[in-house]
């Protein structure tokens, strides 16, 4: 489905760590560059897994709150706040981590593919693309492998296209998806990025 697009001068990057294998075998694929777009998820309070805002890497980071869901959960401005420090401070260990000293591929002026695992509501990836965003790329594609309608329908807004693989109705969760979903460590997503560099160059 991407290779449908016109993608000049393209660089795939991912959101780790469930975007990183996917997004390797995209880079692959295009022999474009890749490279990793470090967002975390503010979960809910009691619902880790249940994305209230989202926070990209920055000088001055981009963070985006699902303000209905927060206002349903009665979620606190306070508690953002709070937690959006922690996944700062967890955002800059896995820079290390994943690439040390490496400054970011550059992305101005090019086709730019976000990939993740999947997406359930939007948020993280919202958060990419709009940090993504000042670095003027000259157009944002996201490519994911299932999501559910209502989300794409709000990254269209966000993205200049989006190509999803499967849009089931009944979502459930994404790794409902997966035969093997199991959460990567670090030295998996090392292994990956160091693999798609040497596939890609």
């Amino acid at each position: 489905m991407l290779s449908a697009l016109e993608l000049p001068n393209p660089v795939v990057l991912a959101l780790p760590r469930g975007g990183v294998p996917v997004g390797a075998e995209i880079a692959r694929a295009l022999r474009a560059p890749f490279d990793l777009l470090l967002v975390r998820k503010v979960g809910a309070p009691r619902q880790p897994e249940l994305a209230v805002a989202a926070v990209m890497e920055g000088v001055d980071p981009v963070v985006v709150v699902d303000e209905a869901l927060c206002f349903q959960l009665d979620v606190p401005r306070s508690y953002i706040e709070r937690q959006t420090r922690t996944e700062l401070a967890e955002i800059e260990r896995r820079r290390r981590a994943y690439l040390g000293q490496r400054p970011p591929v550059a992305v101005v002026g090019r086709s730019a593919i976000v990939v993740d695992d999947g997406i359930a509501t939007g948020t993280t990836m919202r958060a990419a693309i709009r940090g993504l965003r000042r670095r003027e790329p000259a157009r944002v594609v996201v490519a994911i492998p299932v999501a559910p309608p209502d989300a794409v329908a709000l990254l269209r807004g966000e993205a200049d296209d989006v190509v999803c693989l499967a849009q089931p109705e009944a979502f459930g969760a994404i790794g409902l998806f997966y035969s093997d979903f199991h959460q990567l460590s670090d030295d998996e997503v090392v292994r990956a990025i160091q693999a798609a560099a040497r596939m890609s160059s």
